[in-house]
């Protein structure tokens, strides 16, 4: 048996109704997926035995490899990949560009997907594999089948584990069964989501501790093997325990950032939200989140993820320039803002966000706006960010979140930089420029091209201000030294053995 310990306890288990990173991570338990990125954030087959792409690149057949199976004994068919992939295509903003150039998804038989383009989308592997969310999880047609906006609670998937509903213990427990039914790869090497995916524990735990001494703890005394966010505070303390390994999984790191909501006053005002990004000193959210090590953070950091094609320094100045609050308060009166009470949320119970939220409400203060710090567990953050309404009606003005840096790589898995008003992530921002440049770069064919591309959208971002970077971190992890086989980039718990 493995136990783990994850940065929150799961709210939502459906992985297409939210973003959150912790239901994404137990949706690679439960779920497959027809593709798979590897550690070099390439995609490979993975449900998918071959593909063949016709019509000048307007027509893939994709055919399903053979004894793929549900956990409840059904057969994995070609029309549950069409359901499930029609359902994430309205969630996810990779799958929503894919989708509009999509004249139809069919199953001509149970082993074949026909994908009809109205023109090519040599991405499409990409989109179907990605390792962000909302990614494109296979479950069985008559889940698939459901409104997307309301979360299922059935956990029926087709993944090297199975979800056993009865052990679940909301804020507490999560348990997962092997499931013997699984069929892995026959071939290719085991890297991120690509190749076999074979399971080595019988069962494993996900248990909530919410405090972070008492978690340290644990892992020392070998009660839990396995603690996926430490605080930074403990981290020299579990550098020196005996038997401790602490690493950093993900290379790309995660892109704090503060989310608007840009259907409500006062952040449907570009002014007021271009007040605050001058407002917003990197460096003291990344000490709050990370410490005094340098080495686990760095600042100014854009819309796109430092070191991609994307990023640049265009406009930079905005957010790397000398803060001062006083002209920030200016700023704020003179884009219209009265004093209204913003709602901002802040978990209690996932610390590297506690500390961003914390660190954002005081900045907040410190240049007049009348801030209503909402403390709530991170669960009921998750479901309340979909709420649309003004914050006296279940809704909120502006949270803290981050996303891993691949998400930032490129537009086209950029949840949090689209500009298409409701159907974009929550926030609902509306650009209708960034939007065009997007368009662009999706049918752009250059580096070249594609770096100019992301010049105009991060001069647009710091107009349009969809939301502000906060610094980017690298989050380590904690595990007993007797785990190996633990794969770079999230948590994940297949190739994991012990000794």
């Amino acid at each position: 048996m493995l136990r783990f310990v994850p940065q929150a306890d799961i709210a939502i288990l459906d992985p297409i109704a939210t973003t959150g990173f912790v239901t994404r991570n137990h949706g690679f338990l439960v779920f497959d997926t027809l593709y798979g990125w590897d550690e070099q954030y390439r995609a490979h087959p993975q449900m998918v035995e071959s593909h063949v792409v016709e019509d000048d690149g307007r027509t893939w057949l994709m055919t399903l490899r053979e004894g793929l199976r549900f956990h409840d004994g059904e057969p994995v068919r070609a029309r549950d990949v069409v359901a499930s992939l029609r359902r994430w295509g309205v969630r996810d903003q990779f799958g929503i560009a894919a989708m509009a150039v999509t004249d139809e998804i069919t199953a001509p038989s149970d082993r074949v997907v026909r994908w009809r383009l109205k023109r090519p989308f040599p991405l499409l592997p990409d989109a179907l594999g990605k390792i962000g969310a909302n990614v494109a999880f296979i479950m069985p047609e008559r889940l698939a089948n459901s409104d997307p906006a309301l979360p299922i609670s059935e956990m029926v998937g087709s993944g090297p584990f199975r979800f056993v509903a009865s052990e679940r213990v909301p804020g507490s427990r999560a348990v997962y069964a092997k499931f013997d039914g699984y069929v892995p790869r026959s071939s290719g090497t085991t890297s991120l989501l690509a190749g076999p995916k074979v399971a080595h524990f019988d069962r494993v735990e996900w248990l909530t501790i919410p405090d972070a001494s008492t978690a340290s703890a644990a892992l020392q005394r070998k009660e839990i093997d396995w603690w996926e966010q430490p605080t930074s505070d403990l981290l020299p303390l579990l550098r020196r325990g005996r038997g401790v390994k602490v690493e950093v999984l993900d290379p790309t790191g995660a892109i704090a950032m503060l989310r608007f909501n840009h259907l409500q006053p006062p952040f449907d005002n570009p002014a007021i939200r271009r007040a605050v990004l001058g407002a917003i000193n990197q460096e003291d959210v990344m000490t709050a989140v990370a410490g005094t090590d340098r080495s686990l953070w760095r600042t100014g950091v854009g819309f796109f993820a430092p070191g991609s094609i994307m990023a640049s320094d265009v406009g930079m100045e905005a957010l790397t320039g000398p803060r001062d609050h006083a002209a920030s308060r200016r700023a704020l009166e003179q884009a219209g803002y009265k004093g209204e009470k913003v709602l901002l949320m802040g978990p209690t119970d996932f610390p590297a966000i506690t500390a961003m939220s914390e660190v954002v409400a005081d900045t907040f203060r410190r240049i007049g706006i009348n801030v209503d710090y909402a403390a709530m567990d991170w669960a009921s953050a998750l479901r309340r960010q979909a709420n649309r309404e003004t914050p006296d009606r279940g809704g909120y003005n502006a949270y803290c979140t981050y996303t891993a840096g691949v998400n930032q790589f490129n537009p086209a898995a950029h949840n949090f930089i689209r500009g298409s008003g409701l159907s974009a992530t929550f926030g609902w921002s509306t650009s209708p420029k960034l939007e065009e440049l997007r368009d662009e770069w999706l049918q752009s064919g250059s580096d070249e091209v594609r770096a100019r591309i992301g010049r105009d959208m991060q001069r647009q971002a710091f107009i349009d201000v969809p939301y502000v970077p906060l610094g980017q971190f690298y989050q380590p992890t904690a595990y007993r030294d007797d785990l190996n086989g633990v794969l770079k980039g999230l948590p994940l718990f297949w190739n994991l053995k012990r000794g």
